[in-house]
């Protein structure tokens, strides 16, 4: 069954597409970048931004009834790879203080370098989350 996650705890989409499609066992989040939702402004630095974006996701997620923990994979488009370090960091510290276990399991994660991004954010995440763990 094919259903439209949708929340206003994240920001809305900025063209035709929805925030997630939940098909069952699997959640398909579409990319998100830093925008807090109540102010649609993005942070100035790559860090907070990051945060951001794993935050919009965790709300996205967690209206479809999961949690970080479900979070299986995750794509990451920056514009600009030297950014990887503060990325790491910011990366780090949203699962290790998002997560309910102890032991959090890290999602898998592609990176790629862009040349631009929606409202000039530097990053921007998208995610699969699963019910099967």
């Amino acid at each position: 069954m094919l259903q439209v996650i949708s929340t206003k705890k994240s920001p809305i989409p900025l063209g035709p597409y929805v925030q997630a499609i939940d098909i069952g066992n699997i959640t398909f989040v579409s990319g998100q970048i830093g925008m807090r939702p109540d102010t649609n402004v993005i942070p100035d630095n790559i860090y907070d931004q990051t945060y951001q974006s794993l935050e919009n996701i965790k709300n996205i997620i967690e209206t479809a009834g999961l949690q970080i923990n479900n979070i299986i994979k995750t794509t990451l488009f920056i514009v600009d790879i030297n950014d990887i370090p503060t990325i790491n960091v910011s990366y780090m510290k949203f699962f290790h203080s998002s997560s309910l276990h102890e032991d959090i399991i890290l999602p898998t994660r592609s990176c790629v370098e862009v040349s631009r991004l929606p409202k000039n954010a530097k990053i921007e995440i998208d995610a699969i989350a699963t019910r099967i763990l």
